[in-house]
């Protein structure tokens, strides 16, 4: 079984090489190729790792999802791994995706553990309910699942020929999110399965820069945009999940929830609010989110 991994990029120049550090001592050029997926920058980065020889691709045009095409056409493995830049991955991370899809043929695509790399309370006190970090942890057993997660995933690269190429209209560098979720609801919808593997351990950087509420509500209310553009939704459904979303909002405030019952509260209404700027056509979202590797 080739593996190839396949690492989207963007300005961290120092986080890139940190999860490429890590990943070294796992991969070897029999078995295994690494791709650099850069994006948004006038000329590629100069990465040095001992022990690595990767394919360094290049866009200077906005769009992750764009040149994680154009790195999965290149790429030679049976496996695509998907990697973003702020990661590092457990010492046994490349046999955890190996054993996970060597031990279960009936899943196509892979959403792996993602973890945090230090306490997000202790580094940032009480914003850390608005980090909005992609963790996934569902335990220590193989389970069926909906979807990837795009900080962490992985797919049998057949699976990926049959459904076609991310939709580069979503994602970081475009309309900002949302693509590993229309990917996953695309493998669903041609009959493929998806299965969480907890032996494929990433750690996620916590950068303090994240935990800003307003930077919060705005990625929230950009989901909400992208989702009208690959799911069907009805105005009047909407219009209603906002009303909800509001009455929730004001009795987490009233009763005095916990910071984080609050920020999901006020995920939901954000999301909703941007479901219908995308229903209302109120705003054009795909230059909103910088050409990053994942979240902005």
């Amino acid at each position: 079984m080739k593996l190839s991994i396949i690492i989207a990029t963007h300005q961290r120049a120092a986080s890139l090489e940190r999860l490429l550090r890590s990943l070294a001592p796992q991969v070897s050029a029999d078995n295994y190729e690494v791709l650099i997926a850069e994006n948004g920058t006038p000329g590629p980065m100069r990465v040095e790792v001992s022990g690595l020889a990767p394919i360094h691709l290049h866009d200077p045009r906005p769009g992750k999802c764009r040149v994680q095409n154009r790195a999965i056409a290149e790429a030679r493995g049976e496996i695509i791994v998907c990697l973003d830049d702020d990661l590092a991955v457990a010492s046994d991370y490349i046999a955890g995706v190996e054993a996970f899809f060597a031990a279960h043929p009936e899943f196509a695509a892979m959403k792996g553990r993602i973890l945090p790399a230090e306490d997000p309370v202790k580094k940032v006190g009480a914003v850390a309910a608005y980090l909005d970090l992609p963790i996934v942890d569902h335990g220590e057993e193989v389970i069926e699942v909906l979807g990837v997660i795009g900080a962490n995933m992985a797919f049998r690269a057949a699976a990926l020929r049959q459904v076609g190429p991310f939709d580069e209209r979503l994602g970081p560098g475009a309309a900002g999110h949302e693509e590993e979720t229309e990917m996953s609801q695309r493998l669903r919808r041609a009959g493929f399965r998806i299965g969480y593997a907890p032996r494929a351990i990433v750690y996620h950087e916590v950068d303090p820069a994240r935990a800003d509420r307003a930077r919060f509500i705005r990625i929230a209310r950009e989901r909400g945009f992208c989702r009208t553009l690959h799911e069907s939704h009805s105005p009047a459904k909407a219009r209603l999940d906002a009303v909800v979303a509001a009455i929730r909002l004001l009795a987490a405030r009233t009763l005095g929830a916990s910071a984080g019952r609050r920020a999901r509260e006020e995920r939901r209404l954000a999301i909703a609010r941007g479901i219908l700027d995308g229903l209302h056509g109120n705003h054009d979202y795909s230059r909103s989110s910088k050409s990053s590797s994942s979240l902005p």
